[in-house]
């Protein structure tokens, strides 16, 4: 084989090595809060689960802002081996009601550090809140993301209702619902568990179809290029003939 076919191979596979790359991107996950929905005026422990979107460094440290517009009398955070914790307060604007007193200053942040989330991998760091606002229908809570490359990625996007396209670094967000919605829509979830696990099954399968299927239009467009180079160095050996 030629040196200028060769290079020209090298070119194609590089451009179809780009295509999957990018189709493995758009599938990335985000910074969430688990699970998605609590109740109004209820306590409930929330993870914010944490994968590590990079393949050459790991996460290091995690800083989650809960939202000062809409405080939160009591939080407590669950002790995860490896990681050290910083829980910061700050004055509120309005004191609120809570433990038969008034609170004036509320938790406003929480940064975890001193562990690290590999490659390939996630974590769940969780915390327990309450009682939770009756005046809103959701908490948004920034986060900051840091690599151990010193790389920052700022989690703090309002998804919105989630009707349009999603920005591209949303922040992790709880849905509250009034009291007792939660629990019968659990309800409705366990009654109809089966025909849901299939549903999740049928949708990791089309995700996973879709993927196969990008790679698969990648190969085609190499092995095209291939058979096309390879018409056109037999026309020319003909030729020469």
């Amino acid at each position: 084989m030629s040196s200028r076919m060769s290079s020209r191979l090298a070119a194609v596979s590089a451009l179809a090595a780009t295509s999957l790359l990018g189709l493995a991107t758009a599938a990335s996950a985000h910074v969430t809060a688990q699970p998605g929905t609590a109740e109004q005026g209820g306590y409930s422990k929330v993870a914010f689960r944490v994968p590590n979107e990079r393949d050459d460094a790991g996460t290091t440290k995690l800083q989650v802002d809960l939202p000062m517009d809409h405080p939160v009398a009591s939080v407590s955070v669950r002790p995860l081996p490896g990681w050290s914790v910083k829980v910061e307060k700050a004055k509120l604007a309005k004191p609120i009601k809570a433990h038969g007193g008034e609170l004036t200053e509320a938790v406003s942040r929480i940064t975890w550090s001193g562990g690290k989330i590999e490659p390939g991998q996630f974590q769940e760091f969780e915390v327990s809140m309450g009682a939770l606002p009756t005046d809103t229908d959701r908490m948004m809570f920034k986060a900051v993301q840091t690599y151990a490359g010193g790389e920052v990625v700022k989690w703090d996007q309002d998804p919105g209702t989630g009707q349009g396209e999603e920005p591209e670094h949303p922040a992790p967000v709880l849905k509250l619902v009034p009291k007792g919605a939660a629990t019968t829509q659990n309800a409705r979830l366990t009654a109809s568990a089966k025909p849901a696990a299939a549903s999740s099954t049928d949708e990791a399968d089309d995700g996973t179809a879709r993927l196969l299927g990008g790679a698969g239009i990648a190969v085609g467009v190499v092995g095209i290029i291939i058979g096309g180079l390879g018409i056109a160095r037999a026309r020319n050996a003909g030729g020469k003939a």
